[in-house]
C-alpha cells in the first residue's frame, strides 16, 4: 500500500526567494573574549551574526552544512495581536513561508546525528508540525515536548490560561540520531529508602504487573485466554492475590518464587499488600529516560525565572527563556565541544547557556537588542560576572569568547544609469570571497600563488580580478596553472580572444565575466526576509450592508 504524502497548503507557497548567499564581515570592536583562559576547555571562536537570519543561514550554509549537532529554534509566535488591522490569512501564509524556508536551511545544517528544536505556542505549532514533517521526514519526528510555561493564572484570559508551549523535536536522519537521557536528580534519589534494613541498600518498590492487551503477550492471550504469568501468589500474611484485569505479573511463577525467596518482593510494611518488586539504588541507572512532560519548574524553569534572570543583569526583555530550559535542550541533544545554532536569539540565553556548558555556538539577530541585550549579557558570562541562571550547577568560572560579524551589503547594486555593477563597498579581497562563495569555491588565498583566492578540491581553483585581461595574461596564468590543474577565471572582461577561441586555446582555463556571471544567480538586494508589518497589505472592507427593499422586515 503506497503511502499517500499529505502536505501543508498555503497563499504563495510556491514562491521561493532566490537567496543570495552573502559573506560576513567581522566587527573587531564588538567581538570580545577573556583576557586569559579560565580552563583548557575554553571555547573563543563562538559566533554573534547580527542580520537578517534568513541571509544569515545562506552566508553559514557553505561553510557549516552538516556540523551544526542542535538547532533550538525560538521563533515569533505570530500571535496576531499586531496584525488586527491586515488581512489575518496572508499574514499566516507569510509566517509558514518564512519559517519553511529557514527550516530548510537550518535542516541542511544539522550533522546527521544532529537534532533540532522548535519552540511554539499553540498559534503555529501545529501547522509547524505538518510543515516540519515535509521538510524533515514525517519518520524523523521525535516527539512534541509539552513545558509548563508558567505557574500563574491569567485572570483575564477569555476561556483558559495557557501555561503550555511545545517543543517539536526532529533529528536530521532518525537512524543516526544521538540524544543523551536526564542525569538522575537528587528528587529521584529521594525515592528510595530502606524501612527494613535490607543489607542490600536503599531500594524502592515497582509495579509487578504488565499489560495484557498489547504487543504479542496480548495477541496470544486474545487467541488463547491463558497466560503462565496469570497465577495465584499469597503474601506473608496469607492473603491471596491475583493480578488486576487485563494485566498479568511481570515473572512467570519460577521467577516469581525466586524472587521472593531472595527477599526481593515488597508486600507493604504489614505483609498484607500486593506484591511489588524491589528496585535497589546501586543497581540504578545514574541517566534516566526522559519524557515530553516537563513541568516541574525546578527542573525546567518558568518564563518568570527567564524574566529574573536578566533582571539580576540590568537587562529587561519581555519573553526570555529561563537558563534551566535551555539546559536541559542542551543536554540532552550535545556533548560538550558540540555547535548548537539558534537563528532567533532573542535575548541571548542559548548562546549564554551553550558558553557556560561547554559548548559551542552560532547566535544570528536582527534587531537592535543584538546590541544592547545580548552583547552585554555575554560579555558579563564571559567576565564570569554572570552567577545566575545554571552558572552554579556548573560551576561557571567565566573564559571563552565570540566573534561579531554583521552581514556584507548586497554585491551587485545598480549604477546611476541602473545598470547592475560590483558594489562599490567591496574591496577585492571581499569580492574574491563573495564569488568564491556564489561559486561552490572554499575561500582560501594562498601567500605563495598570487592567482590562488580558493579551491573546490585538490586541483580545482578560483582566481578573481576587476581587471581586463589580455590574451597575454591569460597565457601565462594557463602556463603557470599547469595541465594537471584547472583555473576559474573571473574577471571584468578579457580581450584579444573569444570566449570559443579562449576554451580550445586553454583547456585549464575557464573565463567568466564579473558581473555578468552571477546577474541571474539570486534577488540582489534584497536585506530583509522578515515579516514586516508595514510591508503587509491592508485588510479589504466589508462591503456595507444592503438597504432593505420594500417588502423586507424592518
Amino acid at each position: 500500500m503506497n503511502k499517500q504524502k499529505l502536505e501543508l497548503m498555503w497563499i504563495g507557497k510556491e514562491k521561493r526567494p532566490r537567496l543570495e548567499p552573502r559573506i560576513l564581515l567581522e566587527d573587531l570592536q564588538r567581538s570580545y573574549h577573556a583576557g586569559h583562559r579560565v580552563t583548557d576547555g575554553d571555547i573563543f571562536d563562538n559566533r554573534l551574526i547580527f542580520g537578517d537570519n534568513l541571509l544569515a543561514l545562506k552566508a553559514l550554509e557553505a561553510d557549516f552544512s552538516g556540523r551544526v549537532k542542535c538547532v533550538y529554534i525560538d521563533p515569533p509566535y505570530n500571535t496576531g495581536s499586531a496584525f488586527a488591522q491586515y488581512e489575518d490569512g496572508l499574514e499566516h501564509s507569510i509566517w509558514l513561508g518564512l519559517i519553511r524556508e529557514r527550516l530548510i536551511l537550518l535542516r541542511n545544517l544539522l550533522s546527521t546525528a544532529g537534532s533540532c528544536w522548535i519552540q511554539l505556542d499553540d498559534n503555529e505549532a501545529h501547522y509547524c508540525r505538518v510543515l516540519a514533517d515535509e521538510i524533515f521526514g514525517r519518520d524523523n519526528f521525535i516527539a512534541n515536548i509539552i513545558w509548563n510555561k508558567s505557574y500563574a493564572v491569567r485572570s483575564n484570559a477569555q476561556f483558559f490560561s495557557s501555561a503550555h508551549e511545545h517543543i517539536l523535536v526532529y533529528a536530521k536522519e532518525k537512524s543516526c540520531l544521538q540524544l543523551n537521557q536526564f542525569g538522575r536528580s537528587q528528587k529521584q534519589v529521594e525515592r528510595y529508602g530502606n524501612p527494613d534494613n535490607d543489607p542490600r541498600g536503599e531500594w524502592q518498590s515497582v509495579t509487578m504487573t504488565i499489560s495484557l492487551v498489547g504487543g504479542a503477550r496480548g495477541r496470544q492471550y486474545a487467541k488463547t485466554g491463558i497466560s503462565e504469568n496469570i497465577f495465584e501468589v499469597m503474601s506473608p500474611s496469607g492473603r491471596v492475590f491475583l493480578p488486576p484485569e487485563n494485566r498479568c505479573w511481570s515473572r512467570n511463577p519460577s521467577g516469581f518464587k525466586k524472587l521472593n525467596d531472595d527477599g526481593r518482593i515488597y508486600w507493604g510494611a504489614t505483609g498484607e499488600s500486593a506484591p511489588r518488586l524491589k528496585m535497589y539504588l546501586s543497581e540504578a541507572s545514574d541517566s534516566v529516560i526522559p519524557t515530553t512532560l516537563w513541568a516541574d519548574g525546578e527542573d525546567f524553569g518558568h518564563n518568570q525565572d527567564g524574566i529574573r534572570e536578566l533582571r539580576a543583569l540590568g537587562i529587561n526583555f519581555p519573553t526570555p527563556k529561563p537558563e534551566k530550559l535551555i539546559s536541559q535542550v542542551i543536554a540532552l541533544a550535545t556533548n560538550p565541544g558540540d555547535l548548537v545554532l539558534d537563528s532567533f536569539a532573542g535575548s541571548g540565553t542559548t548562546g549564554a547557556v551553550a558558553h557556560k556548558m561547554g559548548r559551542r555556538w552560532i547566535m544570528v539577530e536582527l534587531g537592535e537588542h543584538c546590541h544592547t541585550h545580548i552583547i552585554p549579557r555575554l560579555q558579563k558570562v564571559i567576565d564570569g560576572e554572570d552567577q545566575g541562571g545554571i552558572s552554579k550547577a556548573v560551576n561557571w568560572q567565566g573564559g571563552g569568547g565570540f566573534r561579531y560579524y554583521r552581514l556584507a551589503p548586497t554585491l551587485i547594486v545598480n549604477d546611476r544609469w541602473g545598470n547592475p555593477v560590483i558594489n562599490p563597498e567591496y574591496h577585492p579581497a571581499q569580492l574574491a570571497e563573495a564569488l568564491c562563495k556564489l561559486e561552490g569555491f572554499y575561500y582560501a588565498p594562498s601567500e605563495v600563488h598570487w592567482w590562488l583566492h580558493g579551491h573546490s578540491s585538490e586541483r580545482d581553483f578560483i582566481f578573481v580580478t576587476t581587471q581586463n585581461l589580455s590574451a597575454e595574461q591569460l597565457q601565462a596564468l594557463s602556463d603557470e596553472v599547469g595541465n594537471q590543474q584547472s583555473l576559474l577565471v573571473c574577471c571584468a572582461a578579457f580581450r584579444g580572444v573569444s570566449s570559443d577561441q579562449a576554451a580550445e586555446r586553454w583547456s585549464n582555463l575557464t573565463l567568466k565575466k564579473i558581473p555578468k556571471m552571477v546577474l541571474a544567480r539570486c534577488e540582489w538586494g534584497h536585506d530583509d526576509y522578515s515579516l514586516n508589518v508595514a510591508n503587509l497589505p491592508l485588510a479589504v472592507p466589508s462591503p456595507p450592508a444592503p438597504l432593505p427593499q420594500m417588502g423586507e422586515g424592518r
